[in-house]
């Protein structure tokens, strides 16, 4: 099983961050538009050769975004009409999400089989995540998962900022 570690820049403001392995050495590195349309975050490899893409969709009465990998899309994280609490959905073909996915503490499963683990790492300086790969031909879906649920995340978190103020 490969581990992969997830640590946001706190003061990014493009959104520049890398995901490194146990050996604490760079595997990815994932850059966000910085004030542009649509915002997009960009996971290259160390070639720096993009590997997968997740865009807010512009144009939506309620937030959506599409997660591509190697070109072809792969799933979409859309939010759903609701007054009590924000509920989002994950669509992918064959790709399904248990657990709590908003807490960061989940499985991704493929056809059933689990395929990887996410997990917040707490007490730390920005966001966090441990990423456990089971299969390897899922890692850049993986990574663009939890990005693009933090993105997600960081979304809604302003949206009710701005709502509050």
């Amino acid at each position: 099983m490969k581990q992969l570690y997830i640590k946001q820049k706190v003061f990014s403001l493009g959104g520049k961050f890398t995901v490194k392995d146990k050996e604490e050495k760079d595997v990815y590195f994932v850059e966000g538009s910085f004030m542009q349309i649509p915002k997009t975050f960009s996971i290259m490899n160390t070639a720096r050769d993009e590997v997968a893409l997740i865009t807010k969709k512009v144009f939506s009465f309620l937030p959506k975004f599409f997660v591509e990998v190697n070109g072809r899309e792969v799933l979409t994280i859309k939010k759903e009409f609701s007054f009590i609490k924000a509920r989002y959905t994950i669509d992918a073909a064959g790709i399904e999400v248990k657990g709590n996915w908003w807490d960061m503490d989940f499985q991704v499963l493929q056809h059933g089989e689990v395929v990887g683990k996410v997990s917040k790492e707490w007490f730390t300086w920005g966001d966090s995540y441990r990423v456990q790969i089971v299969d390897e031909k899922m890692e850049a879906i993986m990574i663009a998962l939890v990005v693009a649920i933090d993105c997600v995340k960081a979304d809604n978190s302003a949206a009710s900022s701005a709502a509050t103020m």
